[in-house]
């Protein structure tokens, strides 16, 4: 069976909790770090002023030719881990750099604003 679909969430969204164990996503980031003997990778995005990191699995991605300071996109599940939390176990790892980020952020936010208008309205605010 194939995973549900991924919805993309930005790196503070994973990192507070928001997404749930086993949820497939999609995250943005700069490469910082890459640690090829424990198959991990962490991505880091600017949000207020915080820097933001994200922890990737790349086992299912690997061998890849990182590149630290530039941009990519994950594609993979939520999986919580020992020490790390939140980390984002990897089926896609695509490197993008040059993407407007600010862009990118904005587009997420329309793609939302535009599947909750589509969204029907849910029975329990309908009873009230």
């Amino acid at each position: 069976m194939l995973p549900a679909a991924a919805a993309f969430y930005f790196p503070w969204e994973v990192n507070s909790g928001a997404v749930q164990e086993g949820k497939s996503v999609r995250v943005f980031g700069k490469l910082v770090c890459y640690q090829p003997e424990e198959s991990r990778a962490t991505l880091s995005a600017q949000h207020a002023s915080k820097e933001h990191h994200v922890a990737v699995h790349t086992l299912f991605v690997e061998p890849f030719n990182p590149i630290i300071g530039a941009q990519y996109i994950v594609l993979g599940e939520i999986e919580n881990a020992e020490g790390v939390g939140a980390m984002v176990r990897a089926r896609v790892l695509n490197c993008v750099d040059g993407v407007n980020v600010a862009l990118l952020q904005k587009a997420i936010n329309e793609q939302r604003s535009f599947f909750e208008e589509r969204e029907p309205p849910r029975e329990d605010a309908q009873a009230t």
